[in-house]
């Protein structure tokens, strides 16, 4: 006989169902605490506590500041900055629609502004219909400008006892303020994006707006008063890597000459060599050149044209020295020619 254990029929004709499997019993859920007397954050607060994460970052609307409460330790040099909203990019053709500017006192041992700032802020009738591509970028329209014009009394009493002028590419800025104005071109001119190595301070870009946001803050950019309160933010800020502030950076370099090196009739093969190198060419006169902040760095780059570009064969390049005074305007400076 089959064990009645072991047997494979099943009494009902179907086969037998499996036991339910058995359930841990849930978990009871945690009590949440909420506490009737907490007090509410406000906007500041948690804006710090997410600003204290390590896993966020925080960006605060640009607060222009109109006085700054640091007393000067000595000299102060009286600074400039300003910017230009225009019609297009030609200075000889377009013109002016805003001028914006900024005067401020710096302490020379700081390099810090102190004291009050002044603030002028005007836009100009350019005589012709402000373009739909400029009024996208500035928010300028024509009925914003018409029969408007710039103050030159009160320009000229600004510009008056004035050291230098700053401006976040100044080779644009300088010949549009000259051209509508002469006093501009008795003024020392400093250019904040092209007198800082912005590069060697660790920075991906030179633009204002990333280096603004670098610092945690943001601003309505294209109009000419809000990105002079920008500029002058950024400036009064350390360097990443020098530890002085960018405004006493553009004061020394205000101070010492550069100098616009031209590869004079340098082989076309070489082009891709000097592009690479930072050179730019200039289509009216048919050569490469560059700008160099320092008498070293003058040295060095003839030392790599002869080598790298000449081929160590003799060669004459022309060296134009530049000061503050005809820096990033449209005059020309003290011109030799340097033996290779």
């Amino acid at each position: 006989m089959t064990d009645p254990q072991l047997s494979l029929e099943f009494d009902n004709g179907e086969p037998p169902r499996p036991a339910p499997p058995k359930l841990k019993p849930r978990a009871k859920p945690k009590a949440v605490v909420k506490s009737a007397t907490a007090p509410a954050l406000d906007v500041a607060q948690m804006a710090a506590l997410v600003a204290a994460h390590a896993d966020y970052r925080v960006l605060r609307r640009l607060q222009p500041v109109h006085h700054f409460a640091r007393a000067a330790q000595g000299p102060v040099t009286r600074v400039i900055v300003l910017d230009t909203e225009t019609t297009g990019l030609d200075h000889a053709t377009d013109k002016i629609i805003e001028l914006a500017m900024l005067r401020v006192d710096v302490d020379n041992a700081t390099g810090l502004p102190v004291g009050d700032v002044t603030v002028y802020d005007g836009l100009e009738d350019p005589g012709r219909p402000v373009s739909a591509e400029i009024q996208a970028i500035t928010g300028i329209s024509t009925d914003m400008v018409k029969g408007m014009h710039l103050d030159e009394t009160l320009i000229a009493s600004l510009l008056s006892d004035v050291d230098l002028v700053i401006a976040h590419n100044a080779g644009f800025d300088r010949p549009f303020c000259e051209a509508r104005m002469p006093a501009f071109a008795q003024l020392a001119w400093g250019c904040s994006f092209a007198d800082i190595d912005w590069k060697a301070e660790g920075q991906s870009s030179a633009k204002l707006g990333y280096l603004a946001l670098d610092k945690g803050w943001f601003y309505d950019a294209h109009r000419a008063e809000v990105d002079c309160h920008a500029l002058l933010a950024v400036l009064a800020e350390s360097l990443p890597q020098t530890g002085q502030s960018g405004l006493a950076k553009i004061m020394a370099a205000s101070r010492a000459p550069s100098f616009r090196l031209q590869a004079t009739n340098a082989p076309f093969d070489a082009k891709d060599l000097l592009k690479a190198r930072g050179y730019r060419w200039n289509a009216e006169h048919r050569v490469w050149h560059t700008r160099l902040v320092d008498e070293a760095q003058l040295n060095d780059e003839l030392a790599w044209l002869k080598a790298e570009v000449y081929d160590n064969r003799p060669a004459r390049v022309q060296v134009e020295k530049l000061d503050a005074a005809v820096n990033y305007s449209s005059r020309v400076g003290e011109i030799t020619l340097r033996q290779l």
